[in-house]
């Protein structure tokens, strides 16, 4: 099965918890035993998995991708967006979720991000589930 959810930011850059996406897909399908992938078709955003437990996580994951990826004035590209699509790269556009008893398996702090790089913007992610 593959569901299609919309994601809106309101920030440049900003990582969005997507676990209510992701237990939203499980719960429709009814899956016990599989995988999911979790994508996003876009080339300044990204799909990840991080801490959930303390918020300055994702706050310094923005500010460490802004100091090693500035957005130089030597860059080429029109849109003067290059930094987005190097963050992009680097982070992914998709995560693949192992299902086990109808639940994902995480470490104790570890969520599923949609990450922005390029916002504020309205998102799409897919969620393509996989039974066992």
């Amino acid at each position: 099965m593959l569901f299609k959810y919309e994601v809106e930011t309101d920030k440049r850059e900003a990582f969005v918890n997507i676990d209510s996406l992701v237990q939203k897909a499980l719960d429709e399908c009814k899956l016990q035993f599989g995988i999911i992938t979790v994508f996003t078709p876009h080339t300044t955003a990204g799909i990840t998995i991080n801490e959930n437990a303390d918020p300055d996580v994702v706050k310094d994951l923005v500010y460490g991708m802004n100091v090693t990826f500035d957005n130089k004035k030597e860059y080429q590209h029109a849109e003067e967006n290059s930094d987005s699509h190097m963050k992009s790269t680097l982070v992914g556009a998709s995560e693949t979720l192992i299902v086990e008893n109808g639940k994902v398996i995480y470490g104790t702090w570890q969520s599923t991000y949609f990450a922005e790089f390029d916002g504020p913007r309205k998102r799409t992610v897919y969620i393509k589930v996989i039974k066992a």
